[in-house]
């Protein structure tokens, strides 16, 4: 298996890791993947997913931000507030699959309405008032079971 570019994110793990003074087989438990698959990142064969990279972040109890530009997610400056974003979405124990993803759709729409989504030059001369293609209303309609605690 050839060795894929993805910068010294490998490398930048192990260390990390055994800062941390964990073993891989530890690491990979804590961060809910596999010991052959953390292996192969940090050999430098696999590319892992943002989600992986936030995991083994929150395992390591490093910056998830740190580990997506080593892996090449995480570009530019101005992309850091969208993955933040996303990553806080995602994390938050108090919404379910379901109403993440809502949200994430929802937030994508306002992104790609404003100026700033993946397809933004592709949407630009679209209706501001169109939502870039999400009903806002119903997904939020459909994200309203979170049941309010303080109510």
């Amino acid at each position: 298996m050839a060795s894929l570019n993805v910068g010294n994110l490998g490398e930048y793990l192990r260390e990390q890791r055994r800062n941390a003074q964990l073993s891989l087989r530890q690491l990979a438990d804590a961060a809910g993947v596999s010991n052959p698959y953390l292996s192969q990142i940090e050999r430098g064969l696999r590319k892992p997913s943002a989600e992986v990279l936030q995991q083994v972040a929150k395992a390591l109890r490093i910056s998830a931000e740190t580990l997506y530009v080593r892996a090449g997610i995480l570009d530019a400056e101005r992309d850091r507030d969208d993955v933040e974003t996303r990553a806080v979405i995602l994390a938050d124990p108090s919404l379910n699959e379901r109403q993440k993803q809502v949200l994430l759709q929802v937030y994508e729409s306002f992104r790609k309405e404003n100026g700033f989504g993946a397809d933004a030059d592709a949407g630009a001369d679209a209706d501001p008032d169109s939502g870039a293609g999400v009903d806002v209303d119903a997904a939020v309609d459909g994200a309203e079971t979170v049941k309010n605690p303080h109510s």
